[in-house]
């Protein structure tokens, strides 16, 4: 199974675009979606193609590839214009035999980890940081911002394939790589 993880979209139909265009040629089973979908935020800048509207659109067309958490930036009233579930502060997938916490950042982050077990992974968005690392017994992974990206990283979005994670620019190639 392939999964592919996007972050922080902020309501951007041209970064959205680009990245489903990588999620076609890379040929995810699913797209896991870390929170921040339709909303800039109120200490974001606009970004570049802001069209909650038609984000929703494009999304919901994907639905049954669709897994999500809940950003900062989302509400209910976001919720009402997507056809998948983002209101749950965390998901959890089971993938060969570990857990991946699934989350947004804002209420479980890396200074906050829940309880997980030797070799899980944490995956989580909110910061639009780039970061694969192991951290004592578990791996930490932030796919970075889609949209917003900060302290001078590419836009970026992560694969995950068999034991290995790759953090991607929109043009495809290898950011960041984690093997485990």
């Amino acid at each position: 199974m392939k999964l592919f993880f996007i972050s922080d979209i902020h309501g951007s139909l041209h970064y959205l675009k680009k990245v489903l265009e990588q999620y076609e040629k890379e040929a995810a089973d699913y797209i896991i979606i870390l929170g921040d979908v339709l909303y800039h935020g109120a200490r974001n800048p606009l970004p570049e193609g802001y069209n909650p509207k038609e984000v929703a659109v494009l999304l919901n067309s994907y639905v049954d590839k669709i897994i999500a958490v809940r950003g900062n930036c989302d509400s209910e009233v976001d919720q009402m214009v997507l056809e998948f579930p983002i209101m749950s502060d965390y998901s959890t997938i089971l993938y060969q035999g570990r857990r991946i916490f699934l989350s947004h950042g804002h209420i479980y982050g890396p200074d906050q980890l829940p309880k997980l077990s030797v070799g899980d992974l944490f995956v989580y968005g909110h910061t639009h940081i780039p970061v694969a690392e192991k951290r004592e017994h578990i791996y930490i992974i932030n796919p970075g911002s889609i949209s917003m990206p900060k302290e001078n990283n590419p836009n970026t979005y992560g694969v995950l394939e068999g034991q290995t994670f790759q953090i991607k620019t929109l043009d495809g190639n290898v950011f960041k790589e984690l093997v485990f």
